[in-house]
């Protein structure tokens, strides 16, 4: 080197994704991007009198996560005034959550529970009733979204955003009423999730100054778990530009902790082709920089064309309507060439989305542009071979972790295990990459999408997947980094670890390639570095990750609870110890006194509460 590099990270074993030298000892930093990859011999001599050094401790190293579908820019604006289940073992410790939260959250707010969660996870294997909502929080609004399915409100809720006996069904959906005519408070999507969102959209939202700081909380936490770069896939409710101002300025302002790549979502029916027409005069795709960037249009298209995945209702037809109105719209992106994503479930949604596809190609080449469908559970061979042939790409989800059970009651096991069929798409050559689909649905984790491409399980412990339908730990990886790449045109330009690529790593508290495969799922980060500085640091590395500002309000939910739950965050704010409180044996237990505070902090899968406890522990609590 000519010069010496601004940092040396060493004494780790780096998975570097790089076929020239999968694996290395140390690496060197250089305004921001890695300067050389090797052997420690090889690496440390190169430190100058400026060049900061960090002994890795014989860490696992990976890439940073990239995730290739999330909702991070909307997600932020509310991260901090909601309350996540997301990984709570029990729906008793939810509901303890709950009436905590309830209990310290002031006027007009709400108490908002808002995806990344399913009742499959929980032990008791179930939602709560309304009845225990509303004894939980009888004077604070609840709303608590579960999957694109329902909404549960309690009372105080139904009386805010005003619903009645007077109010009428919306289009494709239902609001559940008792033998009076009475709305109960359960909201259902018939197929269509609008209103869920409609009614959540209804409840007060968080100051701009407030908003900044929850935005930083998210990437923090998106951090804590190794995530360095994000596609933002837009969203309802979520206008362009006005609803961008928050991370365009923290990205103004140097507080962006990802590297993010937008896509632009219409927000009116009927006025798609004006939406993109409009924005093709505003910005253009690759406009930024490598943190804040924009990257095309998409998930959303056309409204008609929208299957939204709710598998415990049957498959939504598309109106006939939907090639006449999305045949327009992709001419017009084609001719802007602007890079496309299209959210389709279903395989009979693909198909049709197909037949646009290829009848505009042939007038109007799509010559390289990067476009793909999103989720495909569905996908048959012969429409992936369709993909193929456009030049398309698929960007998969975990939503089949939280769904599995729902699918399997509706299609049979035979049709779960190839949905979505990921071997096929990689075998087939199709452009594959990873993501989460947060927060409305799944969780923001990226372990727990990588414990499914693994294992094949659901939260609630279903097998869905047979041994050629589960991915290696290297596959699973590399759609989690250097595959997903394609998705926003940066091939070349992170994902790996190699010269001369942003030097965007992870330090991981385990080794994700040795760890037995169910505690795939807990696994953090102890380091997180973007561009070579430190956005994330625990334990030894704490001191060297920034200060941000307590999460606010005072009474967020992050104060009390933090994100996603897992054990040794649970040690760390407390929660261990309020279940030891809780707990009904107490000392006097002679069996077991409190030996289940050992068991609770161990990281394991808790898909039966009752059983892991009393294996472990004392189950007397927990059930």
């Amino acid at each position: 080197m000519k010069t010496e590099p601004d940092l040396i990270l060493h004494g780790g074993k780096f998975t570097t994704l790089d076929p020239s030298r999968p694996e290395a000892e140390a690496v060197a930093v250089k305004d921001g991007r890695y300067a050389a990859v090797g052997t420690a011999a090889e690496i440390l001599p190169q430190a100058g009198a400026g060049t900061r050094v960090i002994d890795l401790g014989g860490r696992r190293v990976i890439p940073g996560l990239i995730d290739s579908h999330t909702h991070v820019i909307r997600g932020g604006l509310n991260y901090n005034m909601e309350l996540r289940w997301d990984g709570v073992p029990s729906l008793a410790d939810a509901m303890a959550m709950l009436k905590r939260q309830a209990q310290n959250t002031p006027p007009p707010q709400w108490v908002r529970v808002v995806g990344g969660f399913t009742r499959h996870q929980f032990a008791e294997k179930r939602l709560p009733t309304l009845d225990e909502i509303n004894a939980a929080a009888p004077d604070t609004p609840v709303f608590i979204l579960h999957l694109y399915d329902r909404a549960l409100l309690n009372r105080a809720a139904l009386r805010v955003v005003g619903y009645t006996r007077d109010t009428p069904n919306p289009p494709g959906g239902e609001i559940q009423r008792d033998a009076n005519g009475e709305p109960t408070g359960l909201l259902i999507a018939q197929p269509n999730a609008t209103i869920l969102y409609s009614t959540l959209a209804k409840g007060p939202k968080l100051d701009p100054d407030i908003q900044l700081n929850s935005t930083r909380h998210f990437m923090r936490e998106l951090n804590r778990l190794g995530v360095t770069s994000v596609i933002d896939a837009g969203g309802g409710f979520q206008n362009y530009p006005e609803d961008y101002q928050i991370i365009e300025k923290l990205h103004a302002d140097g507080q962006l902790t990802l590297r993010l790549a937008y896509n632009l979502f219409t927000q009116k029916p009927k006025q798609e082709l004006a939406d993109f027409q409009g924005w093709g005069k505003q910005v253009r795709p690759g406009q930024g920089d490598d943190l804040y960037r924009h990257n095309g249009a998409g998930e959303m298209l056309v409204y008609s064309a929208a299957d939204f995945e709710d598998f415990r209702q049957p498959r939504p037809e598309m109106p006939p309507n939907m090639e006449a109105d999305l045949e327009p719209v992709v001419r017009q992106l084609v001719s802007q060439r602007w890079p496309w994503r299209l959210h389709a479930t279903y395989d009979e949604t693909i198909s049709r989305a197909l037949d646009v596809f290829e009848k505009v190609n042939a007038d109007q080449p799509f010559d390289g542009l990067h476009w793909f469908f999103d989720h495909a559970e569905t996908v048959s061979p012969r429409n992936i071979d369709r993909i193929a042939a456009l030049g398309g790409g698929i960007a998969v989800q975990h939503r089949m972790m939280y769904q599995a059970e729902d699918f399997v009651e509706r299609y049979g096991a035979p049709a779960a295990e190839q949905s979505p069929p990921i071997s096929r798409m990689l075998a087939a050559g199709v452009p594959v990459g990873a993501g989460t689909d947060a927060t409305r649905v799944a969780s923001y984790n990226p372990w727990v999408s990588l414990s499914w491409l693994v294992t094949g399980r659901s939260l609630g412990g279903l097998r869905m997947y047979p041994a050629a339908q589960r991915q290696s730990r290297e596959t699973a990886l590399r759609l989690w980094t250097e595959a997903n790449t394609w998705f926003s045109n940066e091939q070349g330009k992170k994902g790996r670890i190699a010269a001369g690529q942003l030097a965007d790593l992870v330090a991981l508290d385990r080794d994700y390639f040795t760890v037995p495969e169910d505690e795939i799922i807990a696994i953090e980060s102890d380091l997180t570095l973007l561009g070579g500085k430190v956005v994330w640091g625990t334990g030894s590395f704490a001191k060297d990750a920034p200060e941000v500002p307590p999460p606010a309000p005072d009474w967020s939910p992050v104060r009390a609870f933090g994100g996603y739950f897992s054990r040794k965050t649970a040690s760390q704010n407390g929660y261990l110890a309020s279940v030891a409180a809780r707990c009904g044996c107490a000392s006097a237990c002679a069996v077991h006194g409190h030996a289940h505070m050992a068991a609770a902090s161990r990281d394991m899968p808790v898909s039966d509460a009752a059983s892991f406890w009393g294996a472990l522990g004392c189950a007397c609590w927990a059930v």
